[in-house]
């Protein structure tokens, strides 16, 4: 079932829901909504989204499943986190960034899988858009070595972008560093963007302190 876009206010969840249902926007099994919220707090619903703003309501690809409370704590996911332990401390001593930041990114961004592509194209362990790629002289977005390099790269250029900056600097990874720019150097009114900063600030500061007790390897 095709639906017409719908735009509501924000208000509790239940009653979101209620009128969703209300409105006639049950869709078949394997259907999904995708929502955004704009500059005025107004939230829109579509499963037809024409706007490149529109990002899963829930569901596969939805920021939500990669995060602190999702599969980024696995026993699997621990095991490939300490399998780029080693070449992401050393991309993080080569463009000056904290390495419990990449681990949080690539975390979230792709809950450490190599060949992991989102719906509007980023792609590999950092997820970097094709633009982005060329940038920063990556051949091979799903070559890990080439990926973490660029997407470290582009980490450090938008520190030092935004001052140190730690919410905004994650805020342009997500949304691009001119929707920070153009919203005032605040973060973008993105559903997306608004999720994904807390999500990644929660993660870092695990990583940061899981990282101060680890201990130090021979000779390091």
């Amino acid at each position: 079932m095709i639906m017409k876009p719908i735009a509501l206010r924000s208000f509790p969840f239940l009653f979101l829901l209620a009128a969703l249902l209300a409105c006639g926007l049950a869709t078949p099994a394997g259907a999904e909504i995708y929502s955004f919220t704009d500059e005025n707090g107004v939230m829109h619903f579509s499963n037809v989204p024409t706007d490149e703003r529109y990002v899963p309501l829930a569901g596969p690809g939805a920021v939500t499943e990669n995060a602190v409370t999702g599969s980024s704590s696995s026993p699997a996911i621990r095991r490939t986190r300490a399998q780029y332990a080693e070449l992401i401390e050393e991309t993080a001593r080569t463009y000056g960034v904290d390495s419990a930041l990449i681990h949080a990114v690539v975390s979230v961004e792709s809950a450490y899988r190599v060949a992991a592509v989102s719906k509007k194209g980023a792609g590999g362990l950092m997820q970097l858009m094709p633009e982005t790629a060329q940038r920063y002289g990556v051949a091979d977005r799903f070559d890990p070595v080439q990926n973490i390099r660029g997407g470290a790269r582009y980490l450090s250029d938008l520190l030092k972008m935004f001052n140190g900056d730690m919410r905004l600097t994650l805020a342009a990874y997500n949304a691009g560093e001119n929707n920070v720019i153009k919203y005032g150097n605040q973060i973008p009114p993105f559903q997306e963007t608004r999720a994904y900063v807390p999500k990644v600030m929660e993660l870092y500061r695990k990583y940061q302190a899981s990282l101060k007790l680890a201990p130090s390897r021979p000779g390091a």
